[in-house]
C-alpha cells in the first residue's frame, strides 16, 4: 500500500486481537513516532507500552479508579475490561518542559502526530488499531501510574493489535469541501 492510498483509506479499528506487533513491526511503530513534527527538537513525548501482564495490572488500577470514581457496576466492568481489547496499548504522554519558542499547546500537539504515526505505522505493517482517550487520561491515579508530572498530559491509549473485521473496500474518502476554505 503507498503512502497516499494509506493515508486517504485510514480507518480505526476497534475489534483487535492478537498479534499485537512485537519485534521489528513495533520497533517500526515507535520508530515512526519518533519522526513527529517537533519543534526545538524537545521530543515532547514518552510511550509507555501496555502488554501482557501489563494489561492486568492496567485492568486493576482502571478498576480502582472507576469504583473511587463512583462509577456503578457496569461502569466498572467497562474501566476493568478495557485493557482487554487490544494486545498491546501504547499510552502517549505529552512530557512538557517550559521552552521560551515552544509553547505547551505546541508540544501537546506534537505528541499527538507522534500518535498518528504510529497507527499508520500499524496499519501499513498489517496490524491496526483505535486511538482513545476518555476521562482516564484526565484521572489523578492513572496519570500517577504513568509518570505524568503536573505539567503533563496523556493524550492518548493507542490500543493496537490485529483487526479483526475487514475494512470496507467501498469506502471513499470524506468530502473536504467543508472543511477546506481560501484565504
Amino acid at each position: 500500500m503507498d503512502a497516499l492510498e494509506l493515508l486517504v483509506n485510514r480507518r480505526s479499528a476497534s475489534r483487535l486481537a492478537e498479534p499485537g506487533p512485537q519485534g521489528e513491526a513495533l520497533d517500526n511503530i515507535l520508530r515512526a513516532a519518533m519522526r513527529a513534527p517537533d519543534h526545538g527538537t524537545l521530543q515532547p513525548w514518552r510511550f509507555i507500552l501496555v502488554e501482557g501482564e501489563g494489561r492486568e495490572r492496567f485492568s486493576q488500577l482502571l478498576e480502582k479508579a472507576a469504583r473511587e470514581t463512583g462509577l456503578d457496576d457496569k461502569g466498572i466492568e467497562k474501566a476493568r475490561s478495557a485493557p482487554f481489547r487490544a494486545p498491546l496499548i501504547i499510552t502517549v504522554v505529552a512530557h512538557c518542559e517550559e521552552h521560551p519558542k515552544v509553547p505547551r499547546w505546541e508540544q501537546l500537539l506534537s505528541a499527538g502526530c507522534a500518535v498518528m504515526a504510529m497507527q499508520m505505522a500499524a496499519v501499513a505493517q498489517g496490524f491496526n488499531g483505535i486511538w482513545r482517550s476518555g476521562a482516564w487520561a484526565e484521572d489523578a491515579q492513572v496519570r500517577a501510574a504513568f509518570g505524568c508530572r503536573d505539567q503533563d498530559q496523556i493524550v492518548g491509549f493507542l490500543y493496537l493489535g490485529t483487526p479483526q473485521l475487514k475494512a470496507s473496500t467501498t469506502f471513499s474518502a470524506p468530502d473536504t469541501t467543508p472543511f477546506v476554505s481560501r484565504f
